[in-house]
């Protein structure tokens, strides 16, 4: 494996324009001769909703794929063959819709289980239904799960999240500003540049625009709590227990959302592809598409091609570098469940600047100062996205920008020695950490990154956790074979600040990792103020506890026929 920043950029570029929150999944090929038929549907509190029917050729019965939008007209984002009809619903508030923008709360969950029962009655459906969803358009299905959606037989699940809060705009209680921002103007940009020709509304354009700021603003400082709020705007059940193909990439802005939803899905026969999301995809896959088109025509189509016999979680690992992963350098890895069965976290301790296997018997304290760090670094999933979407034009050239090199010049690094073999690695991590500040609060932030013998760190995923937030419920967190917390579930209902200088323990989530830590590579922990991408504290000065009985610790997954501990000769 080579670490050089790939020269296919330019594919990188047109796989990645417009799959920016709106991104439109590369597509099958499509008849060059598609009817379509436009509707308004009108809501049971009178608001109208815009609706596209698209057929590859005359309109006529056949089952048909829906989908749930606000990024306006030709949002779709999956190409379906011609035995299915589409329809895209243009949701509330958003595109040629009427109405106020909810933030895919209450009032939208109700349209889709109105729109689904009204598109179940039409003849062109012949009464079957099938539900797909593209980030903000899978959000809106997994907000909606605890109502009964009729006629639907299947769906394909994208890239959304399963929690609100926690898998995007809040993740560990740090407003995720950058990306939050970036979705709020990919909705009201369409919104505002159709209003001239919404049919009912032609003046609602500004209005529709305002309701998208006031929904930003309100979801990102006037609810920094899990309160009912949020609560309302992520999964609260199933009521429906569809068969649903839960595809993302392990590098995507919203992945743990997919993980999540597969778990809690999958006693109704969910699968898991993690293959690329916002992220794009490697060269040389189809970014999912053939394997949901596949569980379209099973489960609707009652096709008898086999894809209830795949295996249940498909993954695509990365081998030391995202945009080497982007250029095809990857690892094919099926597995029969997630968290993968017989997956072994080894605990490493924080030791001078190196993660070791045993624990200092001495306790010491190392300081950092905590300042806004540079997202392409620090920030893998939203430098993801942005790379997918013609960064990666620029790292290419300037490859400083997402190695760690200036991030780890301002945090505390600490890296294993040399591997003796290459270990396999797919899971969340967790740091317990004893940390004190010199402010009320801060965000503890680190950056789990693959160090290749060049000596170059190449990042990988994320944690962090405002300390505002120590708690932990234990009993919706990950535990391990050995009964430890390798996934802490943070308790986000209530802030307890902390007091300046005062010592405190915390558990730091840190999104599933996917990656071939090759021989003679090395695994880096860099802790660092947090994102820039994200909404910031107050600098100021940290202190971690390393060493003695309470010294910081890392927990890494190794997946079954890798060793890390044995990889590691301290």
């Amino acid at each position: 494996m080579t670490h050089r920043r790939s020269p296919r950029w330019a594919l990188t570029l047109i796989l990645g324009i417009g799959m920016l929150f709106a991104g439109t999944v590369p597509a099958t090929a499509a008849d060059a001769s598609p009817e379509h038929q436009q509707f308004r549907i009108t809501a049971s509190d009178g608001v109208e909703l815009q609706a596209t029917l698209t057929s590859q050729g005359p309109i006529a019965a056949r089952p048909t794929v829906v989908e749930f939008s606000p990024y306006g007209r030709d949002s779709g984002t999956l190409a379906v063959g011609p035995a299915y009809n589409t329809l895209l619903v243009q949701i509330r508030g958003t595109g040629d819709s009427n109405g106020s923008f909810d933030a895919l709360g209450p009032r939208t969950q109700k349209d889709v289980q109105e729109v689904l029962q009204w598109a179940c009655a039409q003849s062109w459906s012949g009464g079957k239904l099938a539900l797909n969803g593209f980030s903000a358009s899978a959000i809106t299905i997994y907000n909606s799960l605890h109502l009964a959606l009729p006629c639907v037989k299947a769906m394909v699940l994208r890239s959304g999240t399963f929690e609100l809060y926690r898998d995007l705009l809040m993740p560990g209680g740090i407003s995720n500003l950058g990306p939050a921002a970036g979705v709020m103007l990919l909705i009201g940009a369409p919104a505002l540049a159709q209003s001239p020709s919404r049919i009912s509304d032609p003046a609602s354009g500004l209005a529709i625009l305002l309701g998208l700021l006031t929904t930003g603003l309100e979801g990102g400082f006037a609810h920094p709590t899990l309160d009912t709020w949020w609560q309302q705007r992520g999964f609260r059940g199933d009521a429906n227990h569809l068969p649903t193909l839960v595809i993302d990439g392990f590098f995507d802005v919203e992945s743990r959302g997919a993980f999540q939803g597969y778990q809690q899905l999958r006693s109704s026969g969910a699968h898991l592809m993690v293959v690329g999301g916002h992220d794009g995809a490697p060269v040389g896959t189809d970014d999912g598409v053939g394997e949901a088109n596949l569980w379209l025509d099973h489960f609707v189509q009652g096709a008898a091609n086999g894809v209830e016999t795949h295996p249940r979680v498909q993954m695509l690992l990365s081998r030391g570098d995202r945009e080497d992963y982007l250029a095809g350098d990857f690892r094919r890895l099926p597995a029969r469940d997630w968290p993968v069965p017989h997956t072994t976290w080894t605990e490493l301790s924080l030791s001078g600047r190196s993660l070791v296997k045993k624990r200092p018997a001495v306790a010491t304290s190392q300081h950092y100062v905590s300042v806004p760090s540079l997202p392409s670094e620090t920030d893998p999933a939203t430098m993801a996205l942005l790379g997918a979407s013609g960064l990666n034009a620029l790292t290419t050239i300037v490859p400083i920008l997402t190695d760690m090199t200036l991030a780890d010049a301002t945090g505390l690094t600490f890296t294993t020695a040399p591997l003796t073999a290459d270990v396999s690695s797919a899971g969340p991590l967790s740091l317990n950490v004893t940390l004190s500040t010199t402010v009320p609060g801060t965000g503890i932030w680190g950056v789990i990154s693959d160090v290749s013998p060049d000596g170059v760190a190449h990042p990988l995923t994320a944690g962090r956790l405002n300390t505002d937030f120590p708690g932990v419920v234990a009993s919706r967190s990950l535990h391990d074979s050995r009964g430890r917390i390798v996934q802490p579930y943070g308790d986000f209902h209530a802030t307890s600040p902390a007091k300046p200088l005062a010592p405190r323990s915390y558990s730091v989530e840190f999104w599933p990792v996917g990656n071939v830590f090759e021989k003679g590579h090395r695994i880096r922990l860099t802790i660092v103020g947090a994102s820039a991408a994200s909404r910031s504290t107050a600098p100021a000065i940290n202190s971690i506890k390393v060493g003695g009985a309470h010294g910081a610790r890392l927990l890494v997954p190794a997946l079954p026929g890798s060793n890390l501990a044995g990889a590691l000769a301290r």
